[in-house]
């Protein structure tokens, strides 16, 4: 190999690596707008179905089919708005007139009864709670600050809202667009196998995605109802709060599981503890671990295995190594993203044995 010939090499090693810098750090400048798309993408595949119903069904055409499905959502949106707006002008007009010091000694006084039932069934958790000193390093001054940047939030949340709708709007009424787009720089002998795997990809996640939607609703519906039952303030919306956090596998209903709990006592904190608060609490935690119950023996293996076509086990796994590697937004896109690799694995090297094993089901 000749000197210039190695330099060319060089030069070109080195004009690869810049194209790569360059594209990551335009990614990186540009990521607000590539999390609209992404989150508009989601919201097209949503709608999707309504979209051919709508087509197939009764005969609309492409456009009106769109804007039909897109105000479908708005008015979901809106109708969630309107649930929520009320609690926080509640809160708000609480927090204002709230005294810290009278809360702190309010939750204090929750606390000491806690302990004090638990030694009389000869539970100490005194010393090791007082060790870790939990109470001690809780600033409760976070709870207004913690309001006054949701209130602040909304304007951001109302333009990046309206940007997605935007979005979404194009992605449902020229479904083909991306496809088009991502064909156009794709090789031209991968375009069939690309073509096919697109296809496959949005159905699968398609109904991914709207059996999320109906694994929420069913947990909303489940916990609101236990909530009203047992006279708990703001039921619906805590029971919206605890099944949104559920997208997060595994760690997100424990988050929720305590947010119920938590919630329940603060609604009633003046209450008498051993005859209302704890007696409405353990209600509530066995209400929740009936909810999860249903969710994991019923909601979560139709949605795997009818959706995304793969074993609980194999999804338990990518799940905790997306986790390990990229934290909770890595659970969150783990079962959509390794959908996608095993519609594209199977597509473009099928004759691979590990392969075959692992897309036998698509």
């Amino acid at each position: 190999m000749t000197s210039n010939e190695i330099s060319k090499g060089i030069l070109k090693a080195l004009g690869a690596v810049v194209g790569i810098a360059a594209l990551i750090y335009f990614l990186y400048a540009l990521r607000t707008i590539l999390l609209y798309m992404i989150i508009a993408a989601v919201v097209a595949l949503i709608g999707h179905p309504i979209v051919m119903f709508l087509k197939t069904k009764l005969r609309f055409k492409n456009s009106s089919a769109a804007v039909l499905t897109m105000a479908l959502f708005v008015f979901v949106i809106v109708g969630l708005f309107k649930l929520f707006i009320p609690m926080v002008v509640e809160q708000g007009e609480n927090l204002s007139l709230l005294n810290i010091g009278e809360l702190e000694s309010a939750i204090l006084a929750q606390y000491s009864e806690l302990i004090s039932y638990l030694s009389n069934r000869n539970i100490d958790l005194s010393n090791n709670l007082d060790s870790s000193q939990l109470l001690s390093n809780i600033d409760f001054n976070i709870i207004p600050n913690l309001f006054n940047a949701v209130v602040s939030g909304f304007g951001s949340l109302s333009i990046g809202m309206l940007s997605v709708f935007f979005i979404a709007f194009f992605f449902l009424k020229d479904s083909d667009l991306v496809e088009r787009i991502l064909i156009a720089v794709t090789p031209a002998k991968w375009e069939s196998g690309f073509q096919t795997s697109f296809v496959k990809i949005k159905n699968l996640l398609s109904r991914y995605f709207i059996g999320v939607i109906f694994q929420i609703s069913i947990l909303l519906v489940f916990y609101a109802t236990v909530l009203l039952i047992l006279g708990v303030k703001n039921a619906v919306v805590i029971a919206l709060l605890c099944a949104l956090l559920n997208i997060i596998p595994y760690v997100g209903p424990m988050i929720a599981g305590v947010l119920m709990i938590a919630l329940t006592m603060i609604g009633n904190i003046e209450a008498d503890f051993n005859a209302v608060i704890l007696p409405k609490v353990t209600w509530v935690a066995v209400g929740f671990m009936a909810g999860q119950l249903i969710d994991n023996f019923f909601s979560q293996p139709i949605i795997f295995s009818k959706s995304v076509k793969s074993h609980p086990l194999e999804i338990f796994i990518v799940i905790l190594a997306a986790g390990l590697l990229f934290g909770i937004l890595g659970m969150i896109v783990a079962v959509p993203a390794y959908t996608v690799v095993k519609v594209i694995l199977k597509t473009f090297i099928s004759q691979n044995k590990i392969v075959q094993g692992l897309t036998k089901d698509l």
